[in-house]
């Protein structure tokens, strides 16, 4: 299949997937970058972690993004007392016959809200580890496979904030994404407030059903991508574990670097960026893209880094500025 039919399709299958924007964007005012992330995530069927203070619609986008697909979905509070048989289920003896029934739990729905997934401790938190990377679930002795599409989008709070525990970096490492949700700007909060005040609340409604989404992932599987970019992506990910290698200052800021899932989830999501704006090859500036969200929570930084100030975007910008694009 040629570059001009493949970009024909992914025009076409674009459209569709916009829909969902259209939606979301009748009751979230602004915010387009998360709604563009998400919708990221929403075709590369990976995990998402959005990290914001309070108030800033983080829940009522997965909410809204959830409602205007025809699926099924759950939303989890976490809280401190939480249990892992309060997410994945579990077995409950029946005395009249003797026999144990299984009592699944809400992780078996298609999209899952992890709300404020970082009050609640480790062991509730390990809870989710099988199922965002194998898609399945065991309680006892029986392993049940999860419905598909299946996706966490967790919702956390900053790591400052009181009653907070750190996500373990063996789990922040399987979510594809962490996006940063930023205030709204000016413009943007006053038509929030005069939306509040007139008591504007609609309900999204379902646009697309789950046999759209599957058809726009495999036109994402066609999208063109160049070898050179590939290679482009693995020193990417290289450069944060060998940064003398590549001749980068920064070794002393870096404890561990991005896993080989940075460079996995990088080439899916620098598809997804060019499917959505409507073309069929993927170009550096994608990569350039989605490199942010994609790094930031795989790179563990130094006591030096820190004290210094320091944040992982700062290490990803240096990586952009100074790595050679093909």
């Amino acid at each position: 299949m040629d570059i001009k039919e493949i970009t024909h399709r992914v025009e076409k299958e674009s459209l569709t997937i916009r829909q969902i924007t259209a939606e979301i964007e009748k009751i979230i005012v602004g915010q387009t970058e998360l709604l563009n992330r998400m919708l990221i995530g929403l075709l590369c069927e990976g995990h998402l972690l959005l990290e914001g203070l309070p108030g800033l619609a983080k829940t009522t986008a997965v909410k809204t993004m959830a409602a205007a697909i025809d699926t099924s979905f759950k939303r989890i509070q976490f809280t401190p007392d939480l249990l892992p048989a309060d997410i994945i289920g579990t077995q409950i003896y029946r005395p009249d016959n003797g026999s144990f029934v299984v009592n699944k739990g809400p992780i078996f729905n298609n999209i899952i809200l992890a709300d404020e997934i970082n009050r609640a401790p480790a062991k509730v938190q390990s809870a989710l580890l099988e199922a965002m990377q194998e898609r399945q679930v065991t309680i006892r002795d029986t392993t049940f496979k999860l419905d598909d599409p299946f996706l966490v989008l967790a919702t956390q709070n900053p790591i400052e904030q009181e009653g907070t525990y750190p996500l373990p970096e063996a789990q922040v490492d399987r979510f594809m994404m962490k996006i940063k949700v930023e205030y709204p700007s000016a413009e943007e909060e006053k038509e929030i407030v005069k939306r509040t005040r007139s008591g504007i609340s609609q309900n999204a409604a379902p646009v697309i059903d789950v046999s759209a989404l599957a058809s726009a992932r495999e036109t994402l599987n066609d999208i063109h991508m160049e070898d050179r970019l590939v290679d482009y992506i693995v020193r990417l990910t290289g450069a944060t574990r060998n940064p003398a290698e590549f001749k980068l200052d920064i070794d002393s800021m870096i404890s561990y670097g991005a896993s080989p899932r940075a460079s996995i989830w990088l080439e899916a999501a620098s598809r997804a960026h060019a499917f959505l704006n409507g073309r069929g090859y993927v170009t550096p500036q994608d990569v350039k893209s989605m490199t942010p969200e994609v790094f930031r929570h795989r790179i563990l930084l130094s006591y030096e880094a820190e004290a210094e100030g320091k944040t992982t975007d700062d290490i990803v910008d240096v990586l952009l500025e100074r790595v050679e694009v093909p």
